[in-house]
């Protein structure tokens, strides 16, 4: 009868370790591996083009309608030239667009990556919680279950906040008539 008993509960014993340890996430080698063969598979564009290829076609026009020049009115006579007032907001080029929109993926990146720690953390402390049988470990780790879980929230509703600040950047950049390469 003990035999049977300890065949019992040793049977058991492996079956929720086997659970809990399908419940990990695979390990950073794999999916790196994974991500740099998604990255040799992304073909990079044939030509990109920049402010210095602009330059380079000034004066020639393909489409569009012609520009109309700015008229600058002269001063009067006797009467110091009027300067031209300057922007209030700083020059938005692409450099400003890429370091805008970089900096907020960056971010999102790094929130992504926390949360996925979290929950790798509370993955553990819930198998840990169920191992132990004495209350006060129990009671240890089931606050920090629950610490981590309210962490894990407000790194999600920050994830929210960073996806959504990435739209309002594309967006902002789509009305200032920003070119869809600038953001990329």
């Amino acid at each position: 009868m003990k035999r049977t008993v300890w065949l019992l509960v040793t049977v058991v014993a492996l079956g929720a370790t086997s659970a809990a340890w399908s419940q990990t996430p695979p390990p950073l080698a794999d999916v790196a591996k994974k991500e740099a063969a998604r990255r040799k598979a992304v073909k990079t564009p044939s030509k990109v083009y920049t402010n210095e290829d602009v330059a380079k076609t000034k004066g020639t026009m393909t489409a569009g309608a012609p520009v109309a020049p700015v008229v600058v009115p002269a001063a009067a006579p006797g009467e110091p030239a009027a300067e031209p007032e300057p922007s209030p907001e700083p020059r938005r080029n692409e450099a400003y667009w890429r370091a805008r929109v970089a900096d907020a993926r960056e971010r999102l990146r790094r929130s992504q990556l926390f949360a996925d720690s979290l929950q790798t953390r509370i993955n553990a402390l819930t198998a840990d919680f169920t191992r132990w049988d004495d209350p006060n470990q129990r009671a240890v780790i089931g606050q920090q279950r629950a610490d981590a879980l309210a962490e894990l929230d407000r790194v999600r509703q920050e994830i929210d906040d960073l996806t959504k600040e990435i739209a309002d950047i594309e967006e902002e950049a789509r009305r200032a008539g920003v070119p869809p390469g600038w953001l990329r």
